[in-house]
């Protein structure tokens, strides 16, 4: 495989005690960018370290926006395929190798498809998914994307989309996509988005978002 076709992209806000170690799985199989999102900890130097190029906003401004700049970065690389991962440590770094297989093979998008899910919020999220777009599981975090869908469609955080505003808009417009189970491993401190009210808001409001863009049949534009 040739890493320089890929770029695995992952957001990062004070990841510092898993960043590095997941660059390091990672590697292998493409050029690593690190967004740390405005990180109060050392995620920039842990990350750099371990041998990825960090993009660094100066405050945090969300997963989305993190999404965004990573994706920015990998265009200005010339690279062909993103992959996009958690700085937490709970995705498997092996499936990236699978992933890249499937875009090879032709797909535009792989959706990772969690084998759990944490909140109720996300099982809403994903019925709501499979029913409009045939998407079981629109919120995870591993996915892998042609970056003709990012040139085309761009943006990642009009809305606050927790990271499915393109995957989404991309099937919606009828992108090839196909899905991957993904084992997800337990984190040993509290989620990215801790607190469960305040995760379960952020992502209750990205579907009606979602949802009323659907209805007034403007996802695929």
């Amino acid at each position: 495989m040739d890493r320089s076709r890929v770029a695995i992209v992952i957001p990062a806000f004070n990841e510092s005690g898993t960043v590095g170690d997941v660059v390091q799985r990672v590697g292998a199989w493409g050029r690593v960018v690190v967004v740390d999102d405005g990180s109060s900890d050392d995620t920039s130097t842990r990350a750099s370290a371990a041998g990825a190029e960090v993009v660094r906003h100066d405050r945090n401004l969300g997963y989305d926006a993190a999404l965004n700049s990573g994706f920015a970065r990998a265009a200005q690389l010339g690279c062909e395929y993103v992959v996009t991962c958690d700085a937490d440590g709970q995705h498997n770094a092996e499936q990236i190798g699978q992933f890249v297989d499937l875009l090879d093979a032709g797909y535009e998008l792989v959706l990772g498809v969690r084998d759990r899910f944490q909140r109720v919020s996300e099982k809403a999220f994903a019925w709501v998914g499979l029913r409009l777009w045939g998407m079981r599981d629109p919120l995870c975090g591993m996915k892998a994307y042609r970056i003709g869908l990012y040139e085309k469609r761009g943006r990642f955080d009009t809305f606050g989309s927790i990271g499915t505003e393109l995957a989404v808009r991309s099937v919606a417009a009828g992108a090839r996509s196909i899905e991957q189970p993904t084992k997800i491993r337990d984190r040993h401190d509290a989620p990215r988005f801790a607190h469960t009210l305040v995760a379960n808001l952020k992502i209750f409001r990205a579907l009606y978002v979602l949802v009323s863009l659907h209805a007034l049949g403007r996802l695929a534009h």
